[in-house]
């Protein structure tokens, strides 16, 4: 799985591309707990749209972990992640309790430039992925450690009190004295420094039907423009988190109206990838969330029935859709 990476990355490398080629822009989004029905959900109540339908490649993804055929959002992050099925709850460490290197790791070692977006904390399971390496996904304040200590070059989501309300009393945004640790978004467009950090929130964001502001397409637009600016290649990962959330809840409006911003942010995407040829785009899900089935409905308004068969995840396969270079 490395050695696929790495030829992504960096095809001259690996004599995959013509001399002139330079390394690829990845841009990696994420809905968590999207499968093909919370898709399917979401493109019915924007009426009947989707930028996905946009996307030319089309695959489907196994979710499982290494031990259970339903797996959680730390094992299958860290499977995007890392390359490497593990066990759940686990971040970033294998059956053989080995650390992970990640993807957004390797890039950092050849160069380019980093970025994680959520709109869930920060240290939450699958932004966690990758960059920690940790055995249970509920110890926050030791990946907020990891956090402070990576080269992560822009981050934004929730979690800022696993940095600085600790049960050691350190603070690590005092001690992040690289980074630009911003209080708005409004000081995050501004700011030019080469690393950046923004906490949206003390703990986790609230939905987007509670009120969450700014969007995450907005978050992806100040962060993109900040890497259009430099010369080097990025890697940037975006996550819709509470897709997920919605389908634990089965709460079919939370899915959607979640679905319907993160279809948003993946439009912001797909613009940059058009104006730019050394850029992929990948959207994918970790896992299925509540069983989520559409069972009637009206072509006339779009209207839905919907039930579902858990409150947690499922084993469903689930869709991944590429677009540009080497999609």
């Amino acid at each position: 799985m490395k050695k696929i990476l790495i030829s992504l990355l960096f095809p001259l490398a690996m004599g995959q591309a013509q001399q002139t080629d330079s390394p690829l822009n990845i841009i990696l989004m994420i809905g968590d707990g999207m499968g093909l029905s919370q898709i399917s959900a979401g493109m019915y109540a924007n009426n009947n749209q989707t930028v996905l339908e946009d996307f030319p490649v089309i695959g489907l993804s196994k979710t499982h972990s290494k031990n259970n055929l339903v797996t959680d959002s730390a094992a299958g992050g860290t499977a995007m992640a890392c390359g490497e099925k593990i066990y759940n709850y686990v971040l970033g460490i294998n059956s053989k309790n080995e650390k992970l290197e990640s993807v957004l790791e390797i890039c950092e070692d050849n160069g380019y430039n980093t970025g994680l977006i959520a709109n869930s904390s920060i240290v939450h399971a699958t932004p966690a992925s990758f960059y920690a390496n940790v055995d249970s996904r509920k110890k926050y304040e030791e990946i907020a450690v990891q956090l402070s200590e990576s080269d992560v070059d822009y981050f934004i989501g929730g979690g800022k009190k696993h940095f600085n309300e600790r049960k050691d009393s350190r603070d690590l945004i005092k001690e992040m004295n690289t980074v630009d640790v911003v209080k708005s978004f409004r000081a995050y467009k501004k700011s030019d420094a080469k690393r950046i950090g923004l906490f949206t929130y003390d703990d986790e964001p609230p939905s987007i039907i509670e009120g969450r502001k700014p969007l995450l397409a907005d978050y992806l637009t100040a962060t993109l423009e900040k890497l259009d600016s430099r010369e080097e290649p990025f890697f940037l990962m975006v996550e819709g988190s509470q897709i997920d959330w919605g389908g634990h809840a089965n709460d079919i409006d939370y899915i959607t109206s979640e679905f319907i911003e993160f279809n948003n942010t993946i439009e912001v995407a797909m613009n940059y990838a058009k104006n730019d040829s050394n850029t992929l785009v990948i959207v994918t899900a970790d896992h299925e969330t509540g069983g989520l089935a559409i069972t009637m409905g009206k072509t006339e308004g779009f209207e839905m029935v919907t039930g579902f068969n858990t409150v947690g995840h499922s084993a469903t396969m689930v869709p991944v859709f590429s677009y540009g270079k080497f999609s």
